[in-house]
């Protein structure tokens, strides 16, 4: 009965061994084949070339009427209409290079919650031991198998979880808003060159004209009917007028520049803006505050919003690990007397030293610093906005002043050429009053050109599309300076 009972322990203890083989086989398999496998990505000549390369502009297009983002709309870009705000906004967030690599981060994020939902792996242990001294004889050698998991990471894995996506969802919503940047930089880009265009194109009639004029009066003084002095006051205004569109040419050709650099174009690329693009020159703000509801438009506060949401989860999780760590599972043994047991392993960790203090301290600083960092972007929003509305209002009083100024500058104009043509004003006075008029007309071209990208740096401090209720008049630009011919 006895001797049955060892032999049937004996056959137990063997199937217990084969079943340690098999599940030794298959953690080794399940190990080899879980493991990611290396793949280089250098970066060659030919790599950056081809990613530098202008975009097809078809595909663009495809790509405008379909793109999603919290904020922007789609849109219909039609070449030969030429390139909108919002054109230039939404090629901005298609083909920015920096907003290529910062959407990146969207594939950490991802990462984040995959990691934090994962399981710790389970240990197995193995120990041998050898008789190597005493009485050896008919001993075995000694070993000793184990398989155990930490229980306690199931306490945290909700916590966990929750903590990674708040921090994804704070990644996209940051990811977004710095797509609404570039956007409305573009945007306010556009409107800036605009009015620089407008500006060039006022100065060009006018050097054309004062070119022109300068050969009747050369004609003039030759023939006696004027003097040089009056041949030298033309040629002051007209060198005036050169340098001065030198120095708008200039300015025209580095807003170019930055605004290819914001469409992640080649420097070399040729912009035609639209030209039915006109400058508002009234801008009045609806009566409704746009306070109302800004915590939940500014995507930059919500991604705030977010990542303290995830920090609070961290806090939380580093309460929960504060609980001891636990590990459980199966062991089999065999001693030198060739004696085989099968149990169980236990272990716990004691918190006596390490309670998790430092953690908690260091994830509750973190969650202040969040919270204050959150207290102040709300305020430091709402100040630029009281700011950019109070700079929209005395922007449109300047324009009707200005606008003001070069109408009665205008009516003194036509009275200096009347008096001109009547002998009874030299052409000194005339050119002055010409060159105070140009200089009234570029004012207030450049006055829109600031209303412009204000009311842009409003909607993207405001978190609108388009600020609701505003009720804004826009007209064409006129470059027609008028100069008669003497």
């Amino acid at each position: 009965m006895v001797e049955s009972g060892f032999l049937g322990s004996g056959q137990y203890l063997a199937k217990w061994a084969r079943c340690w083989r098999y599940v030794g086989a298959f953690l080794l398999l399940v190990t080899v084949n879980g493991c990611a496998a290396y793949r280089p990505m250098p970066i060659t000549e030919e790599g950056v070339r081809a990613r530098l390369q202008p975009p097809d502009m078809a595909q663009v297009r495809a790509l405008a009427r379909e793109i999603k983002h919290p904020i922007l709309h789609p849109i219909e870009l039609k070449a030969d209409e030429g390139l909108s705000p919002d054109g230039a906004a939404v090629l901005a967030v298609l083909l920015n290079p920096s907003l290529r690599a910062i959407r990146d981060q969207r594939a950490l994020s991802g990462a984040l919650v995959l990691d934090a939902g994962l399981l710790p792996n389970p240990e197995l242990t193995y120990s041998l031991d050898v008789p190597t001294g005493g009485d050896t004889a008919g001993r075995v050698n000694a070993f000793g198998l184990g398989l155990n998991w930490n229980v306690t990471s199931l306490i945290s894995r909700s916590s966990r979880v929750r903590e990674a996506k708040a921090q994804s969802e704070a990644i996209d919503l940051d990811i977004a808003w710095q797509e609404w940047q570039v956007a409305q930089g573009a945007k306010a880009a556009v409107y800036q060159l605009s009015s620089l265009q407008s500006q060039i194109a006022l100065l060009e009639q006018v050097r054309q004209q004062l070119v022109e004029n300068l050969e009747h009066v050369r004609e003039a003084v030759s023939n006696g009917f004027m003097t040089a002095s009056d041949l030298n006051s033309v040629q002051t205004a007209n060198s005036s007028v050169n340098e001065r569109l030198l120095s708008l040419e200039k300015q025209a050709d580095q807003q170019r520049l930055k605004l290819l650099r914001l469409l992640g174009l080649p420097a070399n690329s040729q912009i035609r803006l639209s030209k039915t693009l006109p400058l508002p020159s009234r801008t009045i703000l609806p009566n409704t505050s746009l306070m109302d509801g800004l915590e939940e438009r500014r995507l930059d506060l919500l991604a705030l919003r977010h990542g303290y949401d995830s920090q609070e989860a961290a806090v939380r999780t580093a309460v929960l690990e504060q609980f001891p760590r636990i590990n459980v599972g199966p062991t089999i043994n065999r001693d030198t007397d060739n004696l085989r047991t099968t149990g169980f392993s236990l272990s716990i960790e004691l918190p006596i030293f390490n309670r998790g203090q430092g953690k908690i301290a260091v994830e509750r600083a973190t969650r202040k610093k969040l919270y204050d960092e959150y207290i102040t972007r709300v305020f430091e929003t709402r100040s630029d906005i009281e700011q950019i509305e109070s700079g929209i209002r005395f922007l449109g009083e300047q324009i009707a002043a200005s606008q003001a100024t070069e109408t009665d500058l205008g009516r003194l104009v036509d009275n200096y050429r009347r008096a001109l043509a009547d002998g009874r004003a030299n052409a000194l006075v005339y050119y002055a009053g010409w060159t105070d008029l140009i200089d009234a007309q570029i004012k207030v071209v450049d006055l829109k050109g600031q209303l412009a990208q204000a009311v842009v740096a409003l909607e993207l401090a405001s978190g609108f599309y388009k600020i609701p209720g505003t009720d804004q008049s826009s007209e064409a630009v006129s470059t027609e300076a008028g100069m008669e011919k003497k």
